[in-house]
């Protein structure tokens, strides 16, 4: 009986550690969220910023050899 008090008190000090631990790792991870949500991600970028890409249309043959090779 003494045994197996014991070692529901165990698991009742794991249970309330884990609860504490999990609990604050949530915290955690919400003041990180926080922190990227007030960065706006879509501003135009500011400085010596240089488009790089520049989207070319292929002809509609070459689009059709794609088509049916990927089978879109």
């Amino acid at each position: 009986m003494v045994h197996l008090r014991q070692n529901i008190q165990e698991l009742v000090k794991v249970l309330i550690v884990f609860t504490l631990c999990t609990c604050v790792f949530y915290m955690a991870l919400r003041l990180v969220h926080e922190e990227y949500e007030r960065q706006h991600r879509y501003d135009p970028p500011s400085g010596a910023a240089v488009k790089v890409y520049k989207p070319l249309e292929p002809e509609w043959p070459d689009r059709l050899s794609i088509f049916f090779h990927l089978g879109e």
